[in-house]
C-alpha cells in the first residue's frame, strides 16, 4: 500500500512559485464546513461550530464524513456548557483579532514593501541552499492503537463501532469514524452520532506492554529512534537501507510485516527526507498503509502546493483560521503573502511558513534524552477553588513540588511563570524575573505570590481549577568535575546573568523554527481534551439531575479518569496521584529511564511494576518522626501519598506510557 510521486526535478535554483492567490484552493471533504475568509462575510455560529470540530478534525478516516452534520450535533449537544461557553468566547476573540490582522495587512498594502519581499526571497535561497535530500526518515504510527490492542482480546470487536474511553474518547476504529467519531471528543457526542458505539474502559497495563513490544521492533532498524509518543516513533533508516541494499518502501514494508508478525498490531509509515514531510506522509495511506514523497525538491515542491495547511504538524484550530483569513488556504498559498508574513505574525512565524512552504525539516532523529531542556515546571488540576487562602496554600504546595523536580533534574531558573485556569476555562500566565536564578522552594513562593495577588484584584471572585508553576532560562546545578591533579574540568554550567533581550534561545530558529509551532498545537489539543473532559462529566450530572432512579455508581463510573495535559492518557479520578503524575510526565529523567528501559530491555520481560495496579493514594496520616521538622503547608498525609504517587509514575513510564 505504498504511493510515491513521480516528478521530474528541475536545474534548481530559485523555488518555483505557486498558483496565483485567486486560483480556486483544492477541494476538501464533502460537507466539511469551512471557515471564511473575511469577518465580514462569516457568522459567529459558523465560525464557532467550525470550532467545535475539535483538533482530531484531520484524523485519518474522516473523508468521507458530513462534517457538517458532526459539527451541528456537537452544537447542540453542548449549548449552555461552560466548555461552550468558554468556546464562544474564544471564537469571538479570535474574530475580533482576525478583524485587527486583516486591518493591518491593509495598511501594509498601502506602503513599499519592496524591502520585505527581497528579504523574504533571500531568506528562500538560503534555505534552498542548506535543503538536505539525502537522509531517510520515516515516521510509524500504530492504526487506532489502544482499539487494536482490545481487539486483540475480543475479536469480535473488529467488525463493529467500537472505541476505548468513557468520557472522552482516546481512540476509535475505523468503523466508528465512518459515523464521525474520532479520539478527543465527548463520549456522550459519539453516541448521538453513532448510537451502536462500543465504549471500553482503559486498560493502561495493556497498551503499556504493547508498545515496548513495537518499540523492540524498531530498536532493531535504527537504535536511536525517537518516541514520539505511545504509539507513534520517527527513525531514520538511512543508514539500514544501505546496508541491506534495500530501497526505503522495501525497508519500510519488512519492519511493518515485522512489527505485526511479532506484535498482531498494524502500523502505517509516512517516508520522506525529513520528519515534517515523513509525518504528513503517514496519514495518508492509512491504516495499515504506507506513503513515500520521494527525495527530490520538484516532488517535495509540488506536494507541498496543494497541501491544507492544517495538515502541517504545528498548524491549530487558530494559526489556520488567521492564515485562511489572509487567503493562505494550502502551503502553495504561503509564496504569494510572505512579503506581509513577518509584519502580521512575527519572525518566528514566518520562518515556520517558509519551512512549510518549502517542504523542509529536521533531519536529525534522537532520543528523547539527547533533547536539550528548556524549562522545568509543575502544574495541578483540582476541583474549583476560591477562597483567597485555600489557593495561596496551593501554590505554596506547588512551589514545594517544583522545588523537587528542579533538585531531581539539578536546575535552577532565572524567569518564574504562574499559570491559571479559571473556571471558565480561560487560561491566563504572568511571568517575573527574579533577582537571582531560583530553585527553593520560599523563594518560588515569594516571587509567585505577588502575581497571583495581582490576578485576585484583577478578577474578582476568581475561581481556579488549575495552577502551575515553570521556571525558563534554565541553568544547570551540577558541580563541575575535578581532574586527577584537582583542577576544575570544563564545565557547561551557564553563568548565573540575566537573561538578555536577544537571548540565544532563539538562535534555533534559524534553523528548524517549527519545535515552538508543534508544542503549541500538542497544547491546543491537550487543553481540548481537559474541557471536553469536563463537558462530559457536566452532562452526565444533568442526567443525574433529571434522572434521579439512575443509580450514583453509573455516574461515577462515566466520571472516572483525568486527562493528563502532558501525554494525554487517562489517570484516576485522585488529585494528589494525577498531580504526582503530571510531575513525572514533565521529568527529563524519567524520560531517559523509560527510553532506555524500552530500547534494551527484551520483549519478553515485564516492565518492573507496569502490570501492578496503581495504589490509591493515602487515607490514614503517618505518624511523625520525633524530631523532624513538619514542611510548612504541606498535610501530613501528602508527604506519604508524594512518595507512593512518585512510584506510579515510574511504574507508568518504565511501562512504555512514555508519550
Amino acid at each position: 500500500m505504498s504511493g510515491t510521486t513521480a516528478m521530474k526535478s528541475p536545474a534548481g535554483g530559485v523555488p518555483d512559485a505557486p498558483n496565483a492567490p485567486d486560483n480556486p484552493p483544492p477541494e476538501t471533504p464533502a460537507g466539511r464546513p469551512q471557515p471564511s475568509r473575511t469577518p465580514s462575510s462569516e457568522t459567529e455560529h459558523d465560525t464557532l461550530k467550525y470550532s467545535l470540530l475539535g483538533p482530531s478534525l484531520t484524523k485519518a478516516g474522516q473523508d468521507s464524513v458530513d462534517q457538517a452534520k458532526v459539527s451541528e450535533v456537537i452544537y447542540e449537544a453542548s449549548k449552555g456548557s461552560k466548555f461552550f461557553n468558554n468556546e464562544s468566547v474564544r471564537d469571538k476573540n479570535l474574530t475580533e483579532k482576525i478583524s485587527r490582522i486583516l486591518a493591518r495587512k491593509r495598511q501594509l498594502e498601502k506602503l513599499d514593501l519592496g524591502h520585505d519581499l527581497r528579504k523574504a526571497d533571500d531568506y528562500i535561497a538560503e534555505l534552498e541552499l542548506g535543503r538536505d535530500l539525502t537522509q531517510t526518515v520515516v515516521h510509524l504510527d500504530c492504526d487506532a492503537f489502544y482499539a487494536a490492542v482490545e481487539e486483540l482480546d475480543r475479536p469480535e470487536l473488529r467488525d463493529v463501532p467500537m472505541a476505548v474511553g468513557k468520557g472522552v474518547l482516546t481512540t476509535c476504529n475505523y468503523h466508528a469514524r465512518k459515523f464521525g467519531c474520532r479520539s478527543g471528543m465527548a463520549g456522550f457526542v459519539a453516541m448521538k452520532l453513532c448510537p451502536q458505539l462500543i465504549c471500553l474502559p482503559l486498560s493502561f497495563e495493556k497498551y503499556t506492554a504493547k508498545a515496548q513490544e513495537v518499540r523492540v521492533v524498531l530498536a532493531e532498524y535504527d537504535p536511536r529512534f525517537e518516541s514520539a509518543s505511545c504509539d507513534e516513533a520517527y527513525l531514520n533508516l538511512t543508514q539500514y537501507c544501505d546496508e541491506h541494499q534495500l530501497s526505503p518502501e522495501e525497508a519500510v514494508q519488512q519492519l511493518r510485516d515485522e512489527v505485526h508478525d511479532r506484535t498482531k498490531i498494524t502500523v502505517s509509515a509516512g517516508i520522506g527526507p525529513n520528519a515534517k514531510l515523513a509525518k504528513i506522509a503517514s496519514n495518508i495511506n492509512k491504516p495499515n498503509g504506507q506513503f513515500r514523497i520521494a527525495s527530490d525538491r520538484q516532488t517535495v515542491m509540488d506536494f507541498m502546493k496543494t497541501l491544507p495547511t492544517r495538515k502541517v504538524n504545528g498548524v491549530g484550530r487558530v494559526f489556520e483560521r488567521e492564515l485562511d483569513a489572509i487567503g493562505v488556504k494550502t502551503c502553495g498559498d504561503i509564496y504569494a503573502q510572505r512579503a506581509f508574513l513577518s509584519r502580521l505574525f512575527g519572525q518566528k512565524a514566518f520562518q515556520f511558513l517558509m519551512h512549510c512552504y518549502l517542504g523542509l525539516g529536521r533531519t536529525k532523529i534522537q532520543p528523547a534524552e539527547d533533547y536539550e531542556r528548556k524549562s522545568v515546571g509543575t502544574e495541578s488540576t483540582f476541583r474549583e477553588m476560591g477562597s483567597p487562602d485555600a489557593l495561596r496554600e496551593k501554590l505554596r504546595h506547588i512551589a514545594e513540588e517544583l522545588e523537587g523536580d528542579l533538585k531531581r533534574t539539578e536546575y535552577k531558573g532565572r524567569t518564574l511563570c504562574l499559570k491559571i485556569k479559571l473556571h471558565t476555562f480561560e487560561v491566563l500566565t504572568r511571568q517575573v524575573a527574579p533577582p537571582f536564578a531560583i530553585h527553593l522552594a520560599p523563594d518560588l513562593y515569594k516571587y509567585s505570590l505577588p502575581m497571583l495577588e495581582k490576578l485576585m484584584k484583577e478578577t474578582p471572585n476568581m475561581k481556579l481549577r488549575l495552577m502551575g508553576l515553570r521556571v525558563t532560562h534554565i541553568i544547570s546545578t551540577k558541580k563541575p568535575g575535578i581532574d586527577f591533579f584537582g583542577r576544575h574540568r570544563a564545565s557547561s554550567v551557564n553563568p548565573p546573568t540575566k537573561p538578555e533581550p536577544s537571548s540565544k534561545d532563539d538562535g534555533e530558529w534559524e534553523t528548524w523554527p517549527e519545535a515552538e509551532f508543534e508544542e503549541a498545537a500538542f497544547q491546543e489539543r491537550n487543553d481540548e481534551m481537559n474541557e471536553l473532559e469536563k463537558l462530559s462529566q457536566e452532562y452526565e450530572q444533568d442526567i443525574t439531575h433529571s434522572r434521579p432512579d439512575l443509580p450514583p455508581s453509573e455516574v461515577e463510573e462515566e466520571e472516572k479518569p483525568y486527562i493528563c495535559p502532558i501525554c494525554t492518557l487517562p489517570q484516576p479520578p485522585h488529585d494528589k496521584s494525577f498531580n504526582d503524575h503530571i510531575d513525572y510526565c514533565l521529568s527529563r529523567q524519567t524520560i531517559k529511564e523509560a527510553v532506555k528501559s524500552t530500547t534494551t530491555e527484551p520483549i519478553t520481560s515485564p516492565p518492573p511494576l507496569a502490570s501492578r495496579p496503581l495504589p490509591a493514594p493515602a487515607t490514614t496520616a503517618s505518624k511523625p518522626t520525633p524530631g523532624k521538622r513538619k514542611k510548612r503547608g504541606r498535610p501530613k498525609t501528602e508527604a506519604q501519598s508524594l512518595q507512593e504517587g512518585r512510584e506510579k509514575r515510574r511504574a507508568f513510564f518504565s511501562g512504555g506510557g512514555l508519550n
